[in-house]
């Protein structure tokens, strides 16, 4: 039964982090791929180090598992907040919709 869950874990990481890759590949702008990147991207290896620690199941190991986990969800939200800075104040230019009648 374990197996069955680390595989559903790993393949459900492995998902995500294909649609992050393809988000940060199709998104138009910087900060909408900034945004996929960071949460699929955390959510991917989330998933990934919580199959490790239920496959292993050692106290180290998922007293390791659980400071990976910590360590990007307190890192990733400020990394993208300081990309997105950077980009702004750079001046990189932003994606802006067209509007119905809009000139090509």
């Amino acid at each position: 039964m374990i197996e069955i869950l680390t595989g559903v874990l790993v393949l459900a990481g492995g998902v995500f982090a294909v649609i992050g890759g393809l988000g940060v590949l199709r998104l138009p702008d910087v900060l909408i791929r900034m945004h996929a990147s960071t949460k699929i991207g955390t959510l991917s290896c989330g998933l990934i180090v919580i199959a490790a620690a239920i496959h292993f199941g050692d106290g180290d190991i998922t007293i390791r598992s659980v400071a990976i986990l910590l360590f990007l969800l307190l890192t990733a939200p400020i990394g993208a907040h300081m990309i997105g800075r950077a980009a702004v104040n750079t001046g990189v230019p932003l994606w802006s919709p067209k509007k119905k009648g809009d000139a090509d």
